[in-house]
């Protein structure tokens, strides 16, 4: 598997460099050469296999000869090893719980795997890789959970002042040793803008060796893969695709459930679930996307008026408004409707 800059103007690249390098020197998002198709049998007998398996099965195509087959096995075991249950609200409506993860976020998954992927990728290293993130809420303390002691990488926070829960702000400042936690005096969109200058920045890139735990990064999001797969196992009318809604924020869930959609997997549609932050809802209704300085909300963890990876779903739609609107809706909803 190869990626290709979402900007068209770096080189190709493996799972490895994609990974390492986080974002790629033309600032684009790094995103799959080919989307694979997933062998029917996978999809028919879904219930026959484990979480492990269908994990390895799905991450497998997009790692390709990057990691050792064992060593996959042993990076998707570790990182899955908590229940994604799937709840019965009533007839019609049921909840995929993402928050069993070891610091109660569905960014736990893919925090995990990109730690245990990196890890394997620089222990042969001498220079100490730089993991900067920028976080409005849940990603941040994932990420210090899953980096936590890993040998060669150290991790720097950057998180909004006053716009993390305090029990957030916990999970991000109390770890220490190779966890650095930063406020920053603005919004998630000024710490999200001030990671992607420090990956511009040749002259720092010269004196660390820097990568990204943001959904940005190809193996924080292509594991995301994984709920829906998890879900669809659990799903008991198979003749009937479900309609998933996502809370969305920096749109790196909803994206890799449309790709494992595109990739062969039954859901009927997507709803792009999201607070006061209307960017998405408001180009689905008009054709123009007019990002904006994010607004505060109760939800904080969506508080994102730019967010990274809508543009790996043009580039997955091939930029087509039509095919897009066929495949996902958004809506919007104020603090009051959130309550």
């Amino acid at each position: 598997m190869r990626y290709h800059s979402t900007n068209n103007n770096s080189p190709k690249t493996n799972f490895k460099e994609a990974t390492v390098k986080g974002l790629a020197p033309d600032k684009g998002l790094y995103f799959p050469e080919t989307i694979p198709s997933f062998d029917k049998k996978l999809i028919d007998n879904i219930g026959q296999f484990s979480n492990e398996e269908i994990a390895f099965k799905v991450i497998k195509p997009y790692v390709d000869d990057s990691i050792p087959d064992d060593e996959l096995n042993r990076i998707v075991s570790e990182t899955i090893n908590f229940d994604f249950p799937l709840m019965t609200i009533d007839e019609h409506i049921f909840s995929l719980e993402l928050y069993h993860g070891h610091k109660l976020a569905f960014k736990d998954v893919g925090a995990r795997f990109m730690s245990r992927c990196l890890g394997y990728f620089v222990k042969n290293e001498n220079k100490k890789v730089t993991v900067l993130v920028a976080t409005s809420g849940d990603t941040g303390g994932a990420v210090a959970n899953g980096f936590h002691n890993v040998d060669g990488v150290d991790v720097v926070i950057l998180y909004p002042s006053g716009k993390v829960s305090s029990v957030q702000e916990l999970q991000l400042t109390t770890l220490g040793k190779n966890i650095t936690a930063l406020e920053i005096d603005g919004t998630f969109d000024d710490c999200q803008k001030m990671v992607k200058e420090a990956f511009a920045d040749e002259e720092l890139n010269k004196e660390l060796f820097l990568t990204s735990a943001n959904s940005i990064n190809v193996a924080r999001w292509l594991p995301q893969q994984f709920y829906y797969f998890f879900a669809y196992k659990q799903w008991v009318n198979k003749k009937t695709p479900p309609v998933i809604s996502v809370p969305s924020g920096n749109f790196g869930n909803i994206c890799a459930g449309l790709l494992a959609k595109c990739s062969g997997l039954p859901i009927r549609h997507f709803i792009a679930a999201c607070n006061a932050n209307d960017v998405v809802t408001e180009y689905l209704e008009t054709g123009d996307y007019l990002p904006k300085k994010s607004l505060t909300t109760i939800s904080n963890a969506m508080d994102v008026g730019s967010p990274s990876n809508f543009v790996r779903i043009l580039e997955l739609f091939d930029r087509q408004f039509i095919s897009l609107k066929n495949n996902m809706s958004s809506y919007s909803f104020s603090d009051e409707k959130t309550k």
